[in-house]
């Protein structure tokens, strides 16, 4: 079995807690105009590797897990390749190592990797069903009752929300997506801004697509309304 990945490396704290060794998996669903990395868009990339190589690279990388680090699957997407993240998270997890998994939760059975999970971070591009569609091309329901079962009974979710102005960033918008979590929210729900940046540009250029977001920065009065409106409704932020 293989799995098919576009990049992969260590990262301190920014994709799971300590020193991470992360892959970004290849495939995704949506469609987002400020990805950062549209070269994971395509179900098949250039670089694949046996689920068992994998495996043994990261056990073989123990001694890298500082401060409660482990693995990280992201993307991508990387529920687009379920059967091989499925085994891996359950082997990887069985022999102690820490895993984390970032993605969009369009997998609707996504609560099937739960117990194999031990951070779960979940992306939630916009609160409005019809708006959301049409920024990502897929539909908001799926998302929103995986968000709703993580809460439930997985027992650490993070919640991140790129905020771009001119898509998902007006009061309303920024009201909205609280009110959908606070809902929701519990001991376990943290919710992260990721503000806007261009890190992608350049990609979408090389790979000849173009790249549409316009004035898509936040100024520093709408992030800090947007952080208000967040403790405002009870929700637990994180900024790394």
């Amino acid at each position: 079995m293989k799995i098919c990945i576009f990049q992969k490396g260590f990262n301190y704290s920014q994709d799971g807690p300590g020193n991470r060794l992360v892959y970004h998996m290849q495939g995704c669903g949506m469609r987002c105009p400020w990805c950062a990395n549209p070269e994971g868009l395509a179900v098949m990339g250039t670089h694949s590797i046996d689920v068992n190589d994998l495996v043994d690279e990261v056990l073989r990388s123990q001694s890298m897990f500082f401060d409660g680090g482990g693995v990280t699957f992201t993307g991508g997407e990387p529920t687009m390749q379920i059967d091989a993240l499925s085994h891996t998270l359950k082997y990887l997890h069985a022999q102690g190592i820490d895993t984390a998994l970032e993605t969009n939760a369009t997998y609707a059975n996504i609560d099937e990797l739960f117990p194999y999970i031990d951070h779960l971070m979940i992306d939630f591009k916009h609160p409005f069903p019809q708006k959301h569609k049409e920024i990502t091309g897929v539909p908001l329901y799926c998302i929103l009752d995986n968000i709703r079962k993580a809460c439930a009974v997985h027992p650490y979710v993070l919640v991140r929300i790129p905020l771009v102005n001119g898509y998902n960033a007006s009061p309303e918008e920024m009201k909205g997506f609280a009110l959908t979590l606070s809902e929701m929210k519990g001991q376990n729900l943290s919710v992260e801004p990721l503000w806007y940046h261009e890190y992608g540009r350049h990609k979408w250029e090389r790979l000849n697509m173009p790249y549409t977001v316009k004035d898509g920065y936040l100024t520093s009065e709408q992030k800090q309304e947007f952080l208000d409106i967040l403790h405002n409704h009870g929700l637990r932020i994180v900024i790394t």
